[in-house]
C-alpha cells in the first residue's frame, strides 16, 4: 500500500464483503394477503391500527405447512423502541387472526411527515425472526375525514423495497466514550502520529436470539484494516441483555489526515458453542463514502455516529461519550 496509509494500515486489505445477517430476512417466499385499518382519534390523540388478520402467508415450516405469525408496525422515519408496536403471536397457522388494537400517541400535525410501516414476521421457539411480507402507507396525503379509510382493507404483502426492516429491528445500544490522543513531541517540527483509544462501557437491551440465554462480546476493527492484528475485542459477559464490559481499546499510528479516511468498526457478538452471532454494529467515522479515494461500502455512518467522530476530532485529549443505536452492518472480510 502506498505511503499515505498510517502505520495501523500496513497490511493488506481484503475488499470482499459478506453478509452477516443469516436466518431472519429474505429467505421466505412473500405472499398472501394482511387485513387492517387505521384511524385517528382526536379525543385521544391517538392513531389505531387495528390489525384483524392474515391469509395464505408463506410457510416457515415447509414440512407441516404452518407458520407462527405475528404482525409489526411502525411509524417511520422513527425507527426507534419508541416506534415499534407489535400483536401477539399466533402459532401454526398461514391465517392468524389477531383483531388487535396498536395505538400511537401522536399529534396528527406529526403523522403527515411519516409513513406507517406494517409487516409480518414468524417467530420460531428460538424467538429468531423471519419477514413474511409487508404493507408501507404514506400519511402524508391521508385523507383522515374519509370514511371509506376507517374501514378494513385486504393489502397485498410485498418483498421489502429498502432496508428498513433491518434497521427497524431493535438490537439494542452501546455506551461508549472516544479519545484522539495527539501526541505531539515538544521542540519537533516532524509530523507525528496519535492514538485513538475506544472505551467500550456497556451494551443496553441487546436482543435475545437462543431463548434467554446470551454471553455478549464487542470486537472492534479499524477499517480499511481487516487483518487479525488490528482486531481487538472484549471479554465476554453472560447472563444479561445488559453487559457492562468496561474496556479500553488503543490503536495508534493515526496522523490527522488519517482521521477523515479511517473507520472504526465496533460489532456486538453473542457467542455460543463454536459459533459467534452478529447482534449489532456502529462504524463510526466521517461517513464519506469514501477512504482514501476508494468508494466503500464501510464508510456508511450514521448522522449519530458522525457527530461523536466530529466531536472526538475537534476536542483533543477529551474524553467524548455518547450512547449510539446499534444497526445491521454488513461486515468485511477478515483478511489473513
Amino acid at each position: 500500500m502506498s505511503k499515505s496509509v498510517p502505520a495501523f494500515l500496513q497490511d493488506e486489505v481484503s475488499g470482499s464483503v459478506m453478509s452477516v445477517y443469516s436466518g431472519d430476512f429474505g429467505n421466505l417466499e412473500v405472499k398472501g394477503n394482511i387485513q387492517f385499518a387505521i384511524d385517528y382519534v382526536d379525543s385521544l390523540k391517538e392513531l389505531h391500527v387495528f390489525v384483524a388478520q392474515c391469509k395464505d402467508l408463506a410457510a416457515a415450516d415447509i414440512k407441516k405447512q404452518r407458520s407462527d405469525p405475528y404482525v409489526k408496525t411502525y411509524l417511520l422515519p422513527d425507527k426507534g423502541k419508541m416506534g415499534k408496536k407489535k400483536t401477539l403471536v399466533v402459532k401454526k397457522t398461514l391465517n392468524p387472526v389477531y383483531n388487535e388494537i396498536l395505538r400511537y400517541k401522536v399529534e396528527k400535525q406529526i403523522l403527515k411527515t411519516q409513513k406507517l410501516n406494517v409487516s409480518v414476521w414468524h417467530r420460531d421457539t428460538f424467538k429468531r425472526n423471519s419477514f413474511l411480507g409487508e404493507v408501507e402507507l404514506d400519511l402524508e396525503t391521508w385523507d383522515w375525514e374519509n370514511k371509506q379509510n376507517k374501514q378494513l382493507k385486504w393489502y397485498p404483502l410485498k418483498r421489502k423495497t429498502a432496508p428498513v426492516a433491518l434497521e427497524a429491528e431493535n438490537r439494542g445500544e452501546m455506551k461508549l466514550a472516544l479519545q484522539y490522543v495527539p501526541e505531539p513531541i515538544p521542540g519537533k517540527k516532524l509530523p507525528t502520529t496519535g492514538e485513538v483509544h475506544i472505551w467500550v462501557k456497556e451494551c443496553l437491551d441487546l436482543p435475545l436470539l437462543r431463548g434467554n440465554h446470551l454471553n455478549s462480546f464487542v470486537k472492534c476493527t479499524i477499517l480499511p484494516d481487516t487483518s487479525r492484528k488490528s482486531r481487538q475485542k472484549t471479554r465476554a459477559v453472560g447472563k444479561t441483555t445488559n453487559p457492562v464490559f468496561n474496556h479500553t481499546m488503543v490503536y495508534d499510528g493515526f496522523r490527522p489526515e488519517d482521521l477523515t479516511e479511517a473507520c472504526v468498526e465496533l460489532t456486538v457478538w453473542d457467542h455460543y458453542k463454536l459459533t459467534n452471532q452478529f447482534l449489532g454494529g456502529l462504524r463510526i467515522g466521517f461517513g464519506t463514502g469514501k477512504s482514501y479515494g476508494t468508494e466503500v461500502d464501510w464508510m456508511d455512518s450514521t448522522s449519530e455516529e458522525v457527530a461523536l467522530w466530529e466531536k472526538m476530532v475537534n476536542s483533543p485529549n477529551t474524553w467524548i461519550e455518547a450512547t449510539l443505536p446499534l444497526r445491521m452492518l454488513l461486515i468485511a472480510k477478515i483478511s489473513k
